[in-house]
C-alpha cells in the first residue's frame, strides 16, 4: 500500500498570468483583466495623436484605441503589425488595446510571489511597472491594465512628449 500525502493549493493565492514580449522584456496581466486576444493587427494611426497611442483598430463595431508598449517602455516603434490584446477599463464599463511584440502562454504564479517593484527603477518604469516574479528563464513583470489606460496615461504627463505625431508620420 502506497502512502500518498495530500497537497494543499491554496487557489486564493493563485493568479493566472498571460505571458507577453515586448522588446527584450517579458510581461505578464492577469487573464481575468484580458477581455480577449485580436492577434497580429495593424492599428490605423490617428493624426496628431500622443507617440505612445498606436492607433485605433475595429472592435466588435466599435473603435478601439490601442497603447503602443514598446512606446511607453521607450523602445523604437516596431515596423510592420503587433499583436492587440483587449483590457478592460476599470469595472469593465470600456476597454482599450495594447499594442506588443508577441503573446506567449498562461503560466499560473503564486500571489505571494509578486516582488515590489525594484527602487532603482526610472519613474517611468515605476508608473508602469506593478512588481516583478522571478522565473526560470528571469522576471516577468507584472502589469495592471489600469496604469496603461490611455486616459491615465494622458493624466500623468510623463507619456506625453512634446512630439506629437501630425498626419502621415511627419513631425
Amino acid at each position: 500500500m502506497r502512502n500518498t500525502a495530500a497537497i494543499e493549493i491554496d487557489l486564493r493565492d493563485t493568479m493566472s498570468m498571460c505571458s507577453l514580449r515586448a522588446g527584450a522584456g517579458l510581461f505578464g496581466i492577469e487573464t481575468v483583466q484580458i477581455r480577449e486576444v485580436l492577434g497580429t493587427t495593424s492599428p490605423q494611426r490617428v493624426p496628431l495623436a500622443p507617440e505612445y497611442i498606436a492607433g485605433v483598430v475595429p472592435h466588435r463595431g466599435e473603435i478601439l484605441t490601442t497603447v503602443n508598449f514598446r512606446v511607453l517602455l521607450g523602445l523604437e516603434r516596431r515596423a510592420g503589425p503587433g499583436c492587440v490584446l483587449v483590457l478592460d477599463e476599470e469595472e469593465g464599463r470600456d476597454c482599450f488595446g495594447l499594442l506588443v511584440d508577441g503573446v506567449g502562454g498562461v503560466v499560473t504564479l503564486a500571489r505571494s510571489a509578486l516582488e515590489a517593484n525594484p527602487s532603482a527603477l526610472d519613474a517611468r518604469s515605476m508608473a508602469l511597472f506593478d512588481g516583478v516574479f522571478r522565473m526560470p528563464a528571469g522576471l516577468m513583470v507584472h502589469l495592471d491594465p489600469q496604469r496603461l489606460r490611455p486616459s491615465r496615461l494622458a493624466e500623468s504627463g510623463m507619456f506625453a512628449a512634446a512630439r506629437r505625431r501630425s498626419y502621415g508620420g511627419q513631425r
